[in-house]
């Protein structure tokens, strides 16, 4: 008996997610019903030991902190210059997440005495963190509220699991959390900045409150600036754990322009706008690559294939083109697990073609009303970016499942770029429907 296909919940599509790599019914539950139900840790990839080395590493355990704020916080507590800390890879808010920071000098000097923040490891090194310095991440993700009982979750959860290993995996689309786990804005920001709209840009973040965020403490501020647009009042009514928020309206308020405004935000918080644009495309190409019959594990002319690398990872800035003289030998290292489809990561030096995927790209851009060449962001270029790929399908990890009397516990390790929340969505299938 053949399944039918089921039909993601609206929330899945405004993110580009518009269909599941398998078709086995779910057992839905809740999997962030508090920060200690979701534990992540870092597959770090550790700078050198250096007792002289310039930069010192620090490794934290942290419980409900944004990747951003816990860093600015560090820096604060620390008297480090706002945008000193570096890392290899952002983690989930809401959850129990141990990972590493990096900063120029010689520390820490004093305890780092933060709310739910542990201070785990700090020792010199060499070289500091950069994004993608890392391996992947662990998680322990304990579902509860389940549709079912956890022995029938877990049956379910097995079925799923062998459909997706047959299938080579599941999708490899980027996770609700990529554009903003409170606020889902930072897609739509970065859109404005591709299109050369930095005041939009700004307007933006400061005021939209989408749909589908969950109320929060200010909404009331953000609908108040749309309507009077006076920063210095606004600096009065945004709560002052906005921290970036404020930082935008301290600017405007001092007169300076929306250009000068952005600029003050972090360049690692600026380049996520710029990321996140680029992830919903990527999310939506795919999607619209399943839509076109095209198949996501096996090459077709035009395609790109990464091949793996000795430590299995893969470089997205190292393509392989296929064509139709080389499309045989592709097949066959993508059937040899020595390489894997990859799909655009759209920016100015994305190549175009007169092959499908690349008529899936063309339509989409136009769709958006821009071009490749729009991601050299002339109006901030110090966000640019050329472009890469990434892989279509994620393999499959090993998972272990712990049924407990109200609730199932998942365990797995993701390579670094991959998401725990894309992983959980084919299992729960949560407001699927035929």
């Amino acid at each position: 008996m053949t399944l039918p296909e089921l039909k993601p919940p609206a929330p899945d599509a405004a993110f580009g997610l518009g269909f599941y790599g398998s078709r086995s019914p779910g057992a839905d539950g809740r999997a962030k019903a508090t920060a200690d139900a979701f534990v992540v840790t870092e597959i770090s990839d550790y700078p050198l030991p250096d007792p002289e080395g310039p930069f010192t590493v620090v490794r934290v355990r942290s419980r409900d902190w944004e990747q951003h704020e816990l860093a600015a916080a560090i820096a604060r507590r620390w008297g480090l210059p706002p945008h000193a800390l570096r890392w290899a890879g952002t983690k989930d808010r809401r959850a129990v997440a141990e990972r590493l920071f990096s900063f120029r000098g010689v520390g820490p000097e004093r305890p780092l005495d933060l709310p739910r923040v542990e201070l785990l490891e700090a020792y010199r090194a060499r070289t500091p963190l950069v994004l993608g310095h890392h391996f992947g991440n662990a998680f322990a993700i304990r579902i509860d509220a389940l549709a079912v009982d956890p022995a029938t979750s877990v049956d379910r959860y097995r079925a799923i699991e062998a459909e997706l290993r047959a299938r080579h995996g599941l999708p490899n689309f980027f996770g609700p959390q990529r554009f903003g786990e409170v606020r889902p804005v930072t897609a739509a920001v970065g859109r404005a900045l591709v299109r050369g709209d930095v005041a939009g840009a700004v307007e933006t973040y400061l005021t939209e409150v989408p749909a589908l965020a969950a109320p929060g403490p200010g909404d009331v501020a953000r609908r108040a600036y749309a309507e009077h647009h006076d920063p210095a009042r606004a600096l009065r009514e945004f709560p002052s754990e906005y921290r970036f928020e404020r930082t935008l309206l301290d600017h405007l308020a001092r007169g300076r322009p929306p250009e000068r405004a952005f600029h003050a935000l972090a360049r690692e918080l600026r380049l996520l706008f710029v990321h996140a644009y680029q992830s919903l495309l990527f999310n939506r190409w795919v999607t619209a690559r399943w839509a076109a019959g095209l198949p996501l594990d096996r090459p077709v002319a035009g395609d790109r294939i990464l091949r793996y690398e000795r430590d299995g990872t893969v470089r997205g800035d190292h393509p392989v083109p296929v064509d139709d003289g080389n499309l045989p030998e592709c097949t066959a290292l993508v059937e040899r697990d020595r390489a894997v489809v990859a799909g655009p990561l759209v920016g100015y030096a994305t190549p175009s073609g007169p092959d499908r995927p690349s008529a899936l790209l063309e339509q989409l851009l136009a769709e958006e009303g821009i071009d490749r060449g729009a991601f050299s962001v002339p109006r901030t270029p110090d966000v640019a970016s050329r472009g890469a790929y990434r892989p279509l399908l994620l393999p499959l990890p090993p998972i272990g499942l712990a049924p407990e009397p109200e609730a199932v516990t998942f365990r797995f390790a993701l390579p670094r770029g991959a998401y725990a929340t894309v992983l959980l969505r084919e299992f729960l299938k949560s407001g699927a429907s035929t």
